[in-house]
């Protein structure tokens, strides 16, 4: 088995990279994944792993087997090799190079009846991971992300997600694509926004439906706005008038799934 001991390797250079720079992920169509239950939630979704790297201090060789089922490239990384490129210390000892999967609107398999997320413009990867595991939580068809401003594969996605970036179907377009597949569909939108809203909870999620967040900071785009089967308000009787974007998906997507009995 291959042993890598430098950090001066330049393998282990361009996955620095992987880690570090959105343009080395895209070039390469790769990125990496920390974590044994990361990994499998990877594997599960479809994902294709093309090395796994190992610590041998915190896993052994033949842990490591159930994840290579003698089919994927496996190196045997020192201690020093493993800090450069893990973003913590508490992941096992393992690391996998994956490649990356198309996001296109086109890709999603939607059921008859879909409950979708939209998000538009998320600045912070770390909001995207928790979206992306409210929507694991609730089965939802599908997330899109409208007019991304960060890649999926950025690390802090990937780890903030816990796995869910694998357990969800994603796509990305621009707000005008989007709005056009929903149209085409028959799939009613509701923007959560501020301007001429009404209560979330008196709306019906039962039909096929989206929910569409913004920004904390701008909210939604004009376009959004304009366009929308309706504009939705969660009442709010503090001070501050929004709160945070992933805190707010999950209170629309749970009073749809509460409308929907909590069917799949």
């Amino acid at each position: 088995m291959k042993l890598i001991t430098s950090v001066q390797n330049p393998f282990i250079k361009s996955l620095v990279l992987l880690q570090e720079k959105a343009k080395a992920r895209k070039q390469s169509g790769t990125f990496l994944i920390e974590g044994q239950r990361e990994i499998t939630l990877a594997l599960k979704g479809g994902y294709e792993i093309e090395t796994l790297l190992f610590l041998p201090e915190l896993i052994s060789e033949t842990q490591i087997t159930t994840f290579s089922k003698g089919q994927i490239e496996t190196i045997s990384i020192s201690k020093e090799v493993y800090q450069k490129l893990a973003y913590r210390d508490t992941t096992e000892g393992i690391l996998a190079v994956a490649k990356s999967k198309s996001h296109q609107l086109s890709d999603l398999k939607l059921s008859k009846n879909p409950l979708i997320l939209i998000a538009e413009a998320p600045e912070k990867p770390g909001n995207i991971g928790a979206l992306l595991r409210t929507a694991d939580a609730a089965h939802l068809d599908a997330v899109i992300i409208a007019n991304p401003k960060s890649d999926l594969y950025n690390p802090n996605s990937v780890r903030s997600s816990v796995g869910c970036l694998f357990t969800n179907q994603i796509a990305t377009g621009t707000t005008t694509e989007i709005i056009d597949f929903l149209k085409k569909r028959n799939i009613n939108f509701y923007c959560a926004t501020l301007q001429n809203s009404t209560s979330y909870h008196t709306q019906d999620f039962t039909k096929p439906t989206a929910l569409v967040v913004g920004t904390e900071a701008t909210g939604l785009t004009e376009e959004w706005r304009n366009q929308a089967t309706q504009n939705i308000i969660i009442p709010m009787q503090g001070e501050i008038d929004s709160m945070n974007v992933s805190v707010a998906a999950a209170i629309l997507i749970f009073e749809a799934k509460r409308q929907r009995n909590f069917n799949l």
